[in-house]
């Protein structure tokens, strides 16, 4: 059991808590002690192990149910965001890609609207234009794809998106520094064909078009 000073700060409380809940004290969903249990525990005052749950709490760790008690919502402090896109290698993005633009893109044949086709179209006519595996080609792909995910009309999806951009922009000018990438025609053809399953309300092949081309982008890195 972890013991505090008697004037510690309530951070260091958290921190001794979140050690007793990796030491797996404490199971996903498990109720902790009370405040006084607690505050007697790491001879501390309450109001600092108020403070050190507060903290816990705004990391996701615990949550605090009004009458209920505090409980255990993760085993750990989930490790940002960024932090974890920037580590990724180009299949770990790739094979998120799949998870979140397949979806998207079946939803936005269920879903779409006038407006959002209006821009699936512009994106991909600009994208045409482009010259093939340049870096303005490669943000066109961006634009293109986040036109299909925006007219799914699913706010975490697209934010997942776009907080996936960053990331999945530098892993298509890897594969381009590679020489990796489809053929312009077969490239070509399956965004065209992805935007008219969309116009035609078929999300079953909506979905199939997406996920057949980014595990075909898979394909060339192997």
């Amino acid at each position: 059991m972890s013991v505090i000073g008697r004037t510690p700060l309530a951070d260091r409380v958290a921190e001794a808590l979140l050690t007793r809940i990796r030491a797996g004290e404490w199971t996903l969903g498990a109720r902790l002690p009370g405040e006084t249990t607690l505050a007697s525990q790491l001879k501390v005052g309450r109001s600092t192990v108020r403070e050190a749950i507060r903290q816990l709490a705004g990391r996701g760790v615990l949550e605090s149910r009004q009458g209920s008690g505090v409980f255990v919502t993760a085993l750990d402090v989930a490790e940002d965001w960024d932090a974890v896109l920037r580590r990724a290698g180009i299949v770990a993005v790739l094979e998120a890609r799949i998870a979140i633009e397949a979806e998207a893109a079946a939803c936005a044949a269920e879903r779409r609207t006038p407006d959002g086709m209006r821009d699936i179209r512009r994106a991909l006519a600009d994208r045409e234009g482009r010259e093939a595996g340049s870096e303005a080609w490669a943000e066109a792909d961006m634009r293109f794809h986040r036109a299909v995910v925006a007219a799914a009309a699913n706010p975490v999806l697209l934010e997942i998106f776009d907080s996936f951009v960053p990331r999945v922009r530098r892993a298509m000018l890897e594969m381009l520094r590679m020489g990796k990438g489809l053929s312009d025609e077969s490239d070509h053809d399956s965004h065209a064909g992805l935007v008219e399953a969309i116009a035609a309300g078929d999300a079953v092949a909506a979905r199939r078009l997406s996920r057949a081309h980014l595990t075909a982008l898979m394909g060339v890195l192997q």
